[in-house]
């Protein structure tokens, strides 16, 4: 009788810490909700609106100039990690400087909108302002140092591997931006390209949606379930400086076996510093969402094992470092926290700024789930796809991974999404409708080469009896020069068209 009692004592005990710990991450989300939905929606408005066009070709070395280009042009791209490591390697791949592609991938997930607005609201502004200084002196760490470690042998075969998977697929690069050829101030003033900013908005909230989720539950399970004592096992305490020290190295190896990247490890953070980590632990441990061991295994096939080796040594080493440096330069401006919260998140729902913001969060995200589902009514789409497995909205032709499957191309915001894609191929197409995320093969670009679906072509000319389309105003107009050139030589057979890559 007395097994049978403890026994159901212990199973009652169990869901309720599982109640209790589901609770807190929700009031977790609740108290973030209105800055997920702001950060998502300033981002997308970026990525839409902000052309990059001309990135890879202001990246050729690591000077200032190029590294201070390639932390603007990361800031303002999409802060999934996976999108980030493709689009460096796209950058890699059309002649950046490895170091500046590094750097953009470093600004793309740590210096970004809505990682800072969540931590402010989540943990406070001390966060936010360590996340940036620290963010600049990781990067100064990675340019000083990037420039003596990844280089030699590791480097050449790294080149190499990226360039052979280019000549393979030469359409690829990176997406954002309009493919439409109009400035982003004609882009700003129509609907079709806030319908489009609002499609960035879903598909990154559909991308990150696992990350987030992941995090805010098992940072509810860590604030609610893991003892003051364990974190004391893992982090050190009252040692002085080997405290500040080892907290900072002990935390990035907290995010390589956490899985957790992005958005969603700012909820872990927040459960770490309740727990007792360091001030500069959390930071680094903050940065370290780019040497998770899934991050590491793409990187092992992007650039090789001994590259990868030396990047996980060097980014390790610079996030630590950079954690370590604003822990002691906050510490002399009397700006670390004193107190360290009880609960990450208020245990109820009370009428306050937070529930107003949420509110007026909740409208502006109905606003933006029409304009989504409007799109194509108000004109907008075009040259788009989303990937089928992530849910990232791709720029067609600068898609960083292509796939013809059955006489359909399919577009993919990274290596890692086409892999999946192919292992399991008929799970993506049943949940995805084929109209929206994938465009069927078509006609040749007689510029660049690129397929082109002749019914989404961004223009079409017509000339001796033959239809061409093209991917975008810029060929078409270089085809209409080279008629004009043709025209004004006096030659009466067609231009002979040449297939080049984009630049």
């Amino acid at each position: 009788m007395r097994a049978d009692l403890l026994a159901t004592l212990t199973v009652a005990q169990f869901f309720t810490d599982i109640g209790r710990s589901l609770r807190e991450a929700f009031y977790m989300f609740w108290d973030t909700l209105w800055a997920l939905v702001l950060g998502f929606a300033l981002s997308g408005a970026i990525q839409a609106f902000a052309s990059r066009e001309q990135m890879q070709r202001r990246l050729g070395d690591h000077r200032p100039a190029a590294v201070t280009r390639a932390s603007l042009y990361g800031m303002v791209s999409s802060s999934c990690s996976y999108a980030a490591s493709a689009m460096a390697r796209s950058l890699f791949a059309r002649g950046a400087d490895f170091v500046a592609a590094m750097v953009f991938m470093f600004a793309s997930t740590n210096l970004v909108i809505e990682l800072g607005i969540v931590l402010v609201v989540l943990i406070g502004w001390q966060f936010l302002a360590a996340e940036l200084v620290g963010g600049v002196i990781m990067i100064a760490l990675l340019v000083a140092l990037g420039g003596l470690w990844l280089r030699g042998r590791a480097l050449a075969d790294a080149r190499a591997r990226v360039e052979d998977d280019h000549d393979a697929h030469h359409d690829e690069g990176i997406s954002g931006g309009d493919s439409t050829g109009r400035s982003w101030r004609d882009r700003a003033r129509s609907r079709a390209g806030w319908a489009d900013a609002a499609a960035y908005t879903m598909s990154d909230l559909t991308m990150l949606r696992k990350e987030m989720v992941i995090g805010f539950g098992v940072a509810g399970f860590l604030a609610t379930l893991v003892p003051v004592q364990v974190w004391n096992g893992v982090f050190l305490h009252g040692h002085g400086t080997w405290t500040t020290i080892e907290n900072a190295v002990v935390g990035p190896f907290v995010a390589i076996i956490s899985f957790v990247c992005s958005i969603g490890n700012v909820p872990l953070a927040a459960a770490l510093w309740k727990g007792g980590i360091s001030f500069g632990g959390v930071i680094s441990f903050i940065f370290a969402d780019l040497i998770t061991l899934p991050l590491l295994l793409i990187y092992r096939k992007q650039y090789g094992r001994r590259m990868t080796i030396r990047m996980l040594a060097l980014f390790w080493a610079v996030m630590s470092a950079a954690g370590l440096a604003t822990e002691y330069l906050f510490g002399a401006l009397g700006w670390i926290p004193t107190s360290r919260p009880t609960v990450v998140a208020a245990d109820s729902l009370r009428l306050n700024y937070t529930t107003v913001l949420n509110v007026v969060a909740l409208v502006a995200f109905a606003l933006l789930y029409w304009l989504y589902r409007s799109r194509e009514r108000l004109g907008g789409g075009s040259g788009y796809a989303k990937d089928p497995v992530c849910g990232m909205q791709v720029e067609t032709r600068h898609a960083p991974a292509v796939l013809d499957y059955h006489g359909t191309r399919i577009y993919f915001c990274s290596e890692h999404c086409q892999q999946r894609f192919i292992a399991k191929p008929e799970r993506y197409l049943l949940a995805t409708p084929t109209d929206d995320e994938m465009a069927p093969a078509g006609a040749v670009d007689p510029i660049c080469g690129m397929t082109v679906d002749p019914e989404r072509a961004a223009a079409h000319r017509r000339s001796m009896g033959q239809d061409y389309y093209f991917c975008s105003v810029g060929c078409a107009e270089e085809f209409d020069r080279r008629k004009t050139e043709e025209m004004l030589a006096g030659s009466s057979t067609p231009v002979a068209f040449h297939r080049q890559p984009h630049t």
